[in-house]
């Protein structure tokens, strides 16, 4: 059968503020984790979980990632005379990835905020559900996070957002969802999102993260924020802020992931997702052990 939902939306105009000086001239979605650059990581994800139309939603400077994904039959044929068929392999199925998820670009206009790509998007997509992942997120899982969404959206007909279990002391970061009733499996009815709860105020154990299923309804929820902000010019457009109006009168479910969530959005996770990547790989992760081992040996002098 074909995928409920086929589309999806990864929102890349930020200007990765809170990694500089590192994305003075980088774009943040082009830093590497592992051997890949983060934004490849969820294509490949969404590629993996039957998306077959990916818009990356971008503002200038951000050449690197059309680039990146851009094919190069030239740099590829001129490995291959080299004898370095690995390489040649390996640039052509990168282009093959952006082929299958049929990337398209769209550059960002109007208000500030994280609705406003996503708005961007959706007037190509008609009244078609759509997933919505950021770009510096990266998840490790034996089910890809965008199927386990799609999963839970295939249940509910309904708008979906990825949950995750949270430390009460880390509430300040998130989104903290308001459970109406856990329907087991993960899957709960939420009234809408706290936004960065004092851990004394937080009204669940859970976290937001960045994934979500977007249905035309909370698309309608984001023109009348839009519309409301060209009236005024005050305030910014939140996709939050949508999903809250949905919810007060129309169900929406959260889905807890189950896989590992490494944010790249500033230096000290982004770190973190570095060092993971490099343990898990067979062929760095035994070099970087014996690294580690060697320097936190007691010096023998």
């Amino acid at each position: 059968m074909p995928p409920t939902i086929r589309r999806a939306v990864i929102p890349a105009a930020g200007l990765g503020s809170r990694l500089l000086p590192l994305t003075r001239a980088i774009p943040k979605e082009m830093l590497p984790v592992g051997d890949k650059p983060v934004i490849e990581h969820t294509v490949r994800e969404l590629v993996a979980s039957g998306i077959t139309d990916i818009t990356i939603v971008v503002s200038g400077g951000k050449g690197l990632i059309q680039d990146h994904f851009r094919p190069n039959p030239a740099l590829a044929d001129q490995l291959r005379a080299d004898g370095k068929t690995d390489y040649a392999n390996a640039v052509d199925e990168v282009a093959d990835l952006a082929r299958r998820g049929h990337i398209t670009y769209l550059d960002q206009h109007g208000p500030y905020g994280n609705g406003t790509p996503v708005l961007n998007a959706a007037r190509n997509f008609g009244d078609e559900p759509m997933l919505v992942l950021w770009p510096d997120d990266v998840f490790v899982a034996q089910t890809p996070r965008a199927q386990q969404l799609i999963a839970a959206y295939d249940k509910t007909g309904c708008p979906v957002l990825a949950l995750m279990p949270m430390a009460a002391e880390d509430s300040h970061r998130y989104g903290v969802p308001l459970i109406q009733e856990d329907l087991g499996n993960g899957l709960m009815r939420i009234n809408g999102l706290m936004e960065k709860p004092k851990p004394e105020d937080a009204p669940s154990g859970y976290a937001a993260i960045g994934g979500y299923v977007i249905t035309p309804g909370i698309i309608d929820e984001l023109r009348e924020q839009t519309a409301r902000w060209h009236e005024h010019r005050t305030g910014e457009v939140y996709l939050t802020d949508a999903i809250n109006a949905y919810a007060a009168h129309r169900a929406v479910y959260g889905q807890v992931i189950q896989g590992r969530w490494y944010d790249t959005g500033n230096p000290g996770d982004y770190l973190v997702a570095q060092l993971a990547s490099a343990l898990a790989h067979p062929q760095y992760g035994p070099l970087l052990r014996t690294f580690v081992a060697e320097h936190d040996a007691p010096d023998p002098t």
